[in-house]
């Protein structure tokens, strides 16, 4: 019985991804606040827009940095 170790790199890799996650996650709430509180700006719906592209950036990233950390632990998955 062969026991995998965890791949240290891909770890860190992950565990920096997560950090730009928590970053953008906290980015698109204040960005999008400020382009509703700031709405008869001519600004208003690029800001608006770049909010919502930080908050789907977060979704995408929080999903990319948990699958490298899954795959870090326990291995990457292999086809029969």
């Amino acid at each position: 019985m062969s026991q995998k170790r965890t791949d240290k790199e891909l770890l860190v890799k992950g565990i920096k991804h997560i950090a730009y996650t928590i970053a953008l996650m906290f980015l698109a709430p204040g960005v999008i606040y400020q382009a509703f509180k700031n709405q008869g700006h001519p600004l208003y719906w690029p800001v608006l827009i770049l909010g919502f592209i930080f908050a789907i950036a977060a979704i995408v990233m929080a999903f990319y940095s948990l699958k490298l950390i899954m795959e870090s632990l326990f291995g990457k998955k292999t086809k029969k």
